[in-house]
């Protein structure tokens, strides 16, 4: 699962049933969760039940997967059962089922046979427009407004992005202020560690991750939030470069298009008009599309650029002198956050990382292995031909300077303890590893710390279920 899918899981996993049973309705809906958020396994066990009208016994269902995967298995299963797509039956005297629950089988199956009246997948609108709006101008207008956005977080609205005409409204401010990604202290605006991060993202996850932001903060707008999900899935759906009308949608689903378009997944002539256009950055929403992890490769990337230098463009030397060819303001703003940049030519930038500069960003809460995480994936194509990408003695230093002003590092998690006997320890600890979420363990106490524990009580619950008989 991709990053973007994992923050948008997230989000969908604490909804409650009746929000699921609002979602479901709509096919466009039920056809972006299958496609972005279940796993293959997962979607093997959707496509095999769709037509299934009885519930299928659990030994029939364990037939398909091979001896090997019961972890996936089992995975796969509580992924369906979070998202409301499975449940589990039991009648007595006969073995546990399982069935599709309803409306997502009946939507699915309406969206991928098509016919009904539903419009979820958006309304074509036939009016023709006085200016031709190309795929090319959708992306600049969606290149421009994301750049500008990012160049706020980065501070790099004085050094070029504001002559593009790029002017955020004050609920874009506010979102990137509520959602922790800027510090906003009187008229300075600094990047935050969680904001760093979001500029290293895919250009996907980084959208999701606004949109989640949004999600978050839209009861308190008095939006539905049923609408805004099922707005923003339908956007996925939709076809690039052609226009849709306005008629099928909700007032908050209009309020929407306001908002959106300050982020260039929309694109409006005026927002009077009765038509919108969706930009890439909304069509592929539901879409696992890798993009190059970086502000403006990655935005590159996602728009199908001809013009990205994927080869990178950061030399760096072990005397810690770097130099970047590039002319974009938005990556100068970037490397001035942990270097400084004394000079300037029209395709390059040179400068040095000190002590200095490194310790103001570690300050504004960005890490080290951040900062290296930024350099190897920008480094240059002649540095990519050394054993090491970048020079050991700079990433040692790097971790040095972090290492100056902290000793201790905290983990959110999950302590799981007080377990009877080794072998009802060994089995969650073991598959708290196999998953990826086991910080720390304590094999003498009995004791594990995980990330995440959902995961871990589903199989804990499920052990427990086998004891006593299912």
């Amino acid at each position: 699962m991709s990053a973007s899918s994992v923050r948008s899981f997230d989000y969908l996993q604490s909804l409650p049933g009746t929000v699921f049973n609002r979602l479901y309705k709509q096919p466009s809906t039920a056809l972006a969760i299958f496609r972005r958020m279940l796993p293959h396994l997962a979607k093997s066990f959707v496509m095999a039940m769709l037509y299934i009208t009885r519930p299928l016994p659990t030994t029939d269902l364990e037939t398909w997967v091979r001896p090997g995967s019961r972890r996936e298995q089992d995975t796969a299963i509580d992924l369906l059962e979070r998202l409301q797509i499975l449940k589990r039956t039991a009648e007595p005297g006969k073995p546990r089922s399982y069935t599709l629950t309803n409306p997502f089988a009946s939507s699915l199956r309406q969206a991928l046979t098509g016919g009904g009246s539903h419009k979820s997948f958006g309304i074509p609108s036939d009016a023709q427009p006085k200016d031709e709006v190309t795929v090319a101008r959708l992306d600049e207008f969606a290149r421009k407004q994301w750049e500008g956005v990012l160049g706020y977080m980065v501070g790099s609205t004085g050094i070029g992005l504001r002559d593009e005409g790029v002017d955020l409204s004050l609920s874009v401010k506010h979102l990137l202020q509520y959602g922790g990604l800027v510090d906003v202290k009187g008229r300075n605006v600094d990047i935050t560690q969680d904001g760093f991060a979001f500029v290293l993202q895919e250009v996907n996850a980084q959208v999701w991750t606004i949109l989640i932001l949004y999600l978050e903060n839209a009861e308190q707008l008095g939006m539905d939030r049923v609408d805004v999900l099922s707005f923003l899935f339908m956007l996925g759906s939709l076809e690039l470069g052609q226009a849709y009308s306005k008629a099928n949608l909700t007032e908050t689903q209009l309020q929407m298009l306001l908002d959106l378009r300050d982020f260039g997944i929309i694109y409006q002539d005026n927002p009077d008009s009765d038509r919108y256009y969706p930009t890439r950055l909304a069509t592929t929403l539901t879409s696992d599309t890798n993009a190059l992890r970086s502000a403006s490769a990655g935005f590159d990337n996602a728009l199908g650029s001809s013009t990205t230098n994927d080869k990178g463009f950061v030399v760096i030397e072990t005397n810690y002198r770097l130099y970047a060819y590039t002319s974009s303001p938005l990556q100068i703003a970037i490397l001035s956050l942990f270097a400084r940049l004394s000079t300037r030519y029209p395709n390059m930038v040179a400068g040095k990382m000190t002590r200095e500069s490194v310790r103001r960003a570690i300050n504004m809460g960005i890490t080290g292995d951040q900062i290296i995480d930024f350099l190897y994936t920008h480094a240059h194509s002649q540095m990519r031909k050394n054993a090491n990408v970048l020079p050991p003695t700079v990433v040692d230093q790097i971790r040095l300077w972090q290492i100056e002003g902290e000793r201790m590092k905290s983990t959110a998690g999950f302590l799981f303890k007080d377990f009877l006997s080794a072998a009802e320890y060994e089995g969650p600890c073991q598959y708290a590893r196999d998953i990826g979420v086991l910080v720390w363990k304590n094999d003498a106490k009995r004791m594990f710390f995980v990330t995440r524990h959902e995961q871990i009580a589903a199989y804990l619950k499920s052990q427990r279920q086998n004891r006593d008989g299912g």
